[in-house]
């Protein structure tokens, strides 16, 4: 499991790099351990660059808890750790976060223009609804805070002036909505030119919301 997950945030990483959500050191990646250890991308490093042995395993207290080797013994979690633990800590269904910076999503969120989130079928059954968190300090506990209520009822959030960060039961499902909520902000963007709001009519938009309610539904555990 925990080779499998390293080469995934390996490929995930380099998704994130190749589809301009990150650029130099930004972005980071973690992934919940069957021990309840979390496996987590490393500071400073390019993302789109990573090596399996380069992740870092530590607990829910921020502590390292692997045995260094030779790619990660000088290197240290990402500063951005508190935000991560804080998303495990509030949900047990979290398998995998992701942190990126994806640039409409950060654009709207500067000019305090919300993410289209009632617009198309698919971002209301599949992802809901986007927030955006106050302005919070990045790579501080400023972060853990601002996402703590927030994170217990969404799936992606954006994070003022800072990046998206969204969460998934795999690595690929939190990845897949890291697209969707850039996906929806350059379509928010495009509306926005255009100077256009047609939501959804109310009555769609409710069995939309049914259809949502049925798929988290069996998404619960037995």
């Amino acid at each position: 499991m925990e080779q499998r997950l390293r080469a995934e945030i390996v490929e995930i990483g380099r998704m994130m790099y190749n589809k301009s959500y990150i650029s130099g050191g930004e972005g980071n990646i973690s992934a919940r351990l069957p021990d309840g250890s979390i496996l987590i991308t490393p500071s400073g490093l390019h993302k789109g660059l990573l090596k399996p042995d380069d992740m870092i395993i530590v607990n829910l207290d921020g502590e390292r808890v692997d045995t260094p080797n030779a790619h990660n013994a000088q290197l240290k979690p990402t500063s951005e750790l508190p935000m991560h633990l804080e998303a495990f800590k509030q949900r047990s269904d979290i398998l995998a976060v992701v942190h990126a910076h994806p640039a409409h999503a950060v654009a709207l969120s500067i000019a305090q223009i919300p993410i289209a989130d009632d617009l198309v079928p698919e971002v209301v059954v599949f992802l809901g609804r986007i927030p955006v968190t106050p302005y919070a300090t990045p790579s501080s506990e400023e972060n853990a805070h601002a996402i703590r209520t927030t994170i217990r009822d969404c799936d992606a959030l954006v994070l003022e002036r800072h990046g998206s960060l969204t969460v998934g039961n795999s690595l690929m499902e939190a990845f897949m909505r890291l697209e969707m909520v850039e996906s929806s902000a350059r379509l928010a963007y495009m509306m926005a030119l255009l100077e256009v709001d047609r939501p959804i009519p109310v009555a769609q938009l409710q069995k939309l919301h049914k259809q949502r309610e049925q798929l988290l539904r069996t998404k619960l555990p037995v």
